[in-house]
C-alpha cells in the first residue's frame, strides 16, 4: 500500500511520448504514476527511467482494448493502493494518418478500429475505474481528445485544421468529448472532475517531425487538468488555459 498522501495517477499508453511526459511531469510533483503500456517490455522500461528521476513510478500492463488487461488493472490498483485519484485517457491510434484516406472511400473496419481504441475502449475503462476514483478525495479524469474532435473548429474555412480532414480519428475524438460532458454532467455533485484536452500539435510518432510543440508543452494541458483545485471546471475542453469550442 502507498503513502495514504500520495496521489496515485494512471496514465494511458505512458510507456512513450506524451504519455510518457505526462508521468513524468504528475511524478515530478509527487504523484506516484502508474505507467500503463500494452506491452510491459516497453513499460517497464519507461517505469525506470521515471524511478532514475526520482519518481514513483510502476508499470502497469494495460492494453486498453483488452478486457482482461483492463479487469487486471482495475484489481491491481484496487489491491494495492485502495483508490484512483487522475485518470488520464492518453492511449489513441489514428489509422487515417498517413493513409491518404477520403471519407467516402474509408473503410469500416477502419473507422470501427479506431472507435474501439480511441472510445470504446475509453469508456469501458473509465466505468470500470470509476468505482476507485470516487473514493479520492478530489478525483480527476482527464482525456486525451484533438482539435479535430471539434465541429466549430472543423467545419469553417480559413479555419487552421480545416483541410485537415481525418475521418475516423476525428469522428472518435469528437465522440469521446461527448463522453466528457455527459460523464461530467452525472458526476456535477460529486468532487470528481471530468474534462478533455488539446495538447496541441506535438512531435511524436503521431505528431510527426514538422510539428512545433515538443513534448514538455504537449504534456502541459493534461497535467494542469489532473491537477485541478477544488473551484476547477468540469465538463470542459481546453489547450494549456483556452477553453475551445465543441
Amino acid at each position: 500500500m502507498s503513502d495514504a498522501k500520495a496521489k496515485i495517477a494512471l496514465i494511458t499508453g505512458a510507456n512513450k511520448g506524451i504519455g510518457l511526459e505526462t508521468a513524468r511531469q504528475l511524478g515530478a510533483l509527487g504523484i506516484t504514476v502508474l505507467v500503463g503500456a500494452r506491452d510491459l517490455k516497453k513499460g517497464e522500461p519507461a517505469a525506470a527511467e521515471l524511478k532514475k528521476q526520482g519518481i514513483d513510478a510502476r508499470a502497469l500492463k494495460l492494453d486498453v482494448n483488452s478486457e482482461a488487461d483492463r479487469k487486471a488493472a482495475v484489481e491491481v490498483i484496487e489491491k494495492d493502493f485502495g483508490r484512483l485519484d487522475i485518470l488520464v485517457n492518453n492511449a489513441a491510434i489514428n489509422l487515417d494518418q498517413g493513409a491518404a484516406l477520403e471519407t467516402s472511400t474509408t473503410p469500416a473496419k477502419t473507422l470501427r478500429d479506431t472507435f474501439d481504441t480511441n472510445f470504446f475502449a475509453v469508456v469501458e475503462l473509465t466505468q470500470m475505474l470509476l468505482p476507485l476514483i470516487r473514493k479520492s478525495k478530489a478525483g480527476r479524469i482527464v482525456n486525451v481528445s484533438s482539435a479535430q474532435g471539434s465541429l466549430s473548429l472543423l467545419a469553417p474555412k480559413g479555419s487552421q485544421i480545416y483541410a485537415t480532414k481525418t475521418f475516423s480519428y476525428d469522428a472518435s475524438k469528437s465522440a469521446l468529448n461527448s463522453f466528457t460532458l455527459h460523464l461530467a454532467h452525472e458526476l456535477q455533485a460529486t468532487p470528481i472532475k471530468v474534462n478533455s484536452i488539446h495538447p496541441g500539435w506535438v512531435r511524436t510518432d503521431m505528431g510527426g517531425p514538422r510539428a512545433p510543440l515538443g513534448l514538455v508543452d504537449g504534456a502541459k494541458t493534461s497535467v494542469r487538468l489532473a491537477t485541478l483545485p477544488d473551484d476547477g471546471p468540469t465538463g470542459g475542453y481546453f489547450h494549456m488555459d483556452e477553453a475551445l469550442p465543441w
